[in-house]
């Protein structure tokens, strides 16, 4: 890891939850240490709403508190299809002493207008396996990372609604790995009015994982004549 943000307290995970819940692995760590490498950034941004989709054990979003700390308390959400990650996420957050506001839904299903522009700090780490899509959707273990088609048929439901979720200047976080067409989600969000840069790569296995992170660019007033 970089720095001194500690690797949140998953002693509450029992063998019986990872029957349920995925366990944090490689991709889970590099998310971590992207928050981590980004947090200055992060930081700056002064976020007052952070949501995780996807969040299984929780470890992401407390991790994210831990990287704020004092210095930008923020609401912190986290959505799950899972109703055992919801239940383990809570456990995992008052073990390391913080709080989430836990939603067991599909993505982003019935937020509406509640996070509409203002979403400072957006992170998902999908289903990016690519699989037959008949394995894509279940409430199950499988969800969490079956893809389907180019392992982006989760992801793909999600990328339109980005630029209406965030802030002006909010940040979006997802992993994906080479087969996900990474330049093809890029030119997607750019279309959107969002950047991309590839914060860390790591190979995991047969797996060439990367963090990518968007930024919602702010409108500029012009500056009026007297």
């Amino acid at each position: 890891m970089f720095g001194s943000v500690s690797t949140p307290d998953l002693s509450s995970i029992t063998d019986e939850d990872k029957n349920h819940v995925y366990d944090p692995s490689e991709d889970t760590f590099l998310l971590l240490d992207t928050l981590e490498h980004d947090s200055q950034l992060i930081i700056s941004k002064k976020p007052t709403l952070i949501l995780e989709i996807g969040c299984g054990s929780g470890i992401v979003s407390v991790f994210s508190a831990k990287v704020l700390d004092a210095h930008s308390p923020a609401f912190i959400m986290c959505t799950d299809i899972n109703k055992h990650a919801a239940n383990v996420a809570q456990r995992v957050s008052q073990t390391n002493g913080q709080s989430l506001e836990i939603v067991v839904t599909d993505l982003v299903m019935g937020f509406g207008d509640q996070i509409s522009n203002k979403v400072d700090l957006l992170i998902f780490n999908p289903p990016y396996v690519v699989t037959p899509s008949n394995e894509v959707g279940t409430k199950d273990l499988s969800a969490a990372w079956a893809g389907g088609v180019d392992g982006r048929e989760v992801t793909n439901r999600l990328l339109p609604k980005i630029s209406d979720i965030l802030a002006e200047g909010g940040l979006f976080y997802l992993v994906a790995i080479k087969e996900n067409k990474i330049e093809d989600i890029k030119q997607i969000l750019n279309k959107q009015g969002l950047t991309m840069t590839v914060v860390l790569t790591r190979r995991s296995g047969p797996e060439l994982l990367s963090t990518l992170r968007f930024e919602k660019i702010e409108s500029r007033v012009a500056d009026l004549p007297l």
